[in-house]
C-alpha cells in the first residue's frame, strides 16, 4: 500500500464538495471513488481522471495524453487523462474537470447495466 501523501490529502480536500471521495490503494497509486464511482487515477502525484468519446475531445484539446504504463512489448495507455494546470491552482476549475471524470464514469455504468 503506498503511503498516503500530501498532495492526495490536497485532492481530497479540493474535491470534498463534489461528494463522499474515497482513494483505494492500487498499483503503487490511489483509485478514486465519488459517491461510489470510481472517476480517477492518482498515480506518482499526477491526478487523472476517465474519459471517453463524449468528453475526450476537452482533454485532447488541451493537449493532454493519457495515462501510460509499460507492459512487455511496449506502453499500454488507459482511458484516464490529467488535468491541465491551471486547474489544480483554481478549486473550481478542479472540481469542474473532476466533474468530467465522474460524468464518463457514470456514463460507462448505464451501458454496463444496459448490456446486461
Amino acid at each position: 500500500m503506498p503511503a498516503r501523501s500530501e498532495y492526495l490529502d490536497w485532492l481530497l480536500e479540493q474535491l470534498a464538495p463534489l461528494g463522499s471521495l474515497r482513494p483505494k490503494s492500487m498499483f503503487g497509486g490511489y483509485g478514486l471513488y465519488c459517491d461510489g464511482v470510481f472517476f480517477a487515477i492518482i498515480s506518482d502525484d499526477v491526478f487523472y481522471v476517465k474519459v471517453d468519446d463524449t468528453n475526450r475531445p476537452r482533454f485532447e484539446k488541451a493537449g493532454l495524453q493519457p495515462f501510460r504504463y509499460d507492459v512487455k512489448d511496449g506502453k499500454k495507455h488507459l482511458s484516464y487523462y490529467p488535468l491541465p494546470e491551471s486547474a489544480l491552482e483554481d478549486a473550481e476549475a478542479l472540481q469542474e474537470w473532476a466533474r468530467e471524470g465522474i460524468g464518463a464514469a457514470l456514463r460507462a455504468a448505464a451501458k454496463g447495466k444496459k448490456r446486461q
